[in-house]
C-alpha cells in the first residue's frame, strides 16, 4: 500500500534532477556512487539516516578475497562459499564475487581502507568457519566501520555526488514505458 496519496503530489514539480538516483547510504549505495561517478554519470543518494548509517558499519569479521597468490585461489573461495550457501547460491553471482573480490579489495585499498599489514606490507589473512584457506582481510575489529569511513569520505569530496540525508523514498516513479524514472522522496525533518 502506498504511504501517500495520488492526489496529493504534484509530479510537475521536480526537487532534484540526477542522472543516477541511488536509493540508500550504506556501502553498497555508495560504491555504486562512486562507479557511476567515475563513469560520468551526476548522482543523487537518497538515505534515510544519516549517510553510512547501514549494516555495512556493524560488519566485524571482515572481506573475503583471494589476494595471497599460491595460497588461495577464485576457485577455493568459489567451493567455500557454495558449500557454505549449501548449494543453494546462484552460481553465476558465487563466480562474480569470488572472480571480482580481489579487485574490490584493491579498490578499497586505494581509496584509503586501513585493512590489518604484516610487518613486510603484505595483508594479514585470517580464517574465518567454513573456508579452507585463509582469506579474510580485516581492519582490526571495525573492519565494516573502516569500509564506510572510506567510501563516504571518498563521496563527500566528490563533486558530482549529492546526498540527501532523512530523505527515504516512499514511493517510485514509473515512466510512460513502465520503467523506473525517479522517487518521491520524504522529508523526515518537514514532512513534506
Amino acid at each position: 500500500w502506498s504511504r501517500i496519496h495520488p492526489d496529493e503530489v504534484d509530479l510537475s514539480k521536480v526537487a532534484y534532477e540526477t542522472d543516477v538516483l541511488i536509493i540508500g547510504g550504506g556501502g553498497a549505495g555508495t560504491a555504486a556512487a562512486l562507479l557511476a561517478q567515475e563513469n560520468g554519470a551526476k548522482v543523487t543518494i537518497a538515505t534515510k539516516l544519516r549517510h553510512g548509517d547501514a549494516n555495512t558499519m556493524m560488519a566485524e569479521g571482515g572481506i573475503q578475497a583471494a589476494s595471497q597468490p599460491g595460497k588461495d585461489s577464485p576457485y577455493y573461495h568459489y567451493l567455500d562459499t557454495i558449500g557454505g550457501g549449501h548449494f543453494a547460491n546462484v552460481p553465476e553471482l558465487v563466480y562474480t564475487l569470488v572472480t571480482q573480490a580481489p579487485d574490490a579489495l584493491s579498490w578499497l585499498e586505494k581509496l584509503g581502507a586501513m585493512f590489518d599489514k604484516n610487518p613486510d606490507g603484505s595483508f594479514k589473512v585470517f580464517h574465518l568457519g567454513g573456508t579452507c584457506r585463509r582469506r579474510a582481510h580485516v581492519a582490526a575489529d571495525i573492519t565494516g566501520a573502516e569500509i564506510m569511513r572510506t567510501l563516504r569520505d571518498e563521496a563527500r569530496n566528490r563533486k558530482g555526488i549529492e546526498i540527501l540525508e532523512f530523505l527515504p523514498a516512499v514511493e517510485l516513479i514509473l515512466d510512460e514505458h513502465g520503467h523506473c524514472a525517479g522517487a518521491i522522496l520524504y522529508d523526515l525533518e518537514t514532512e513534506e
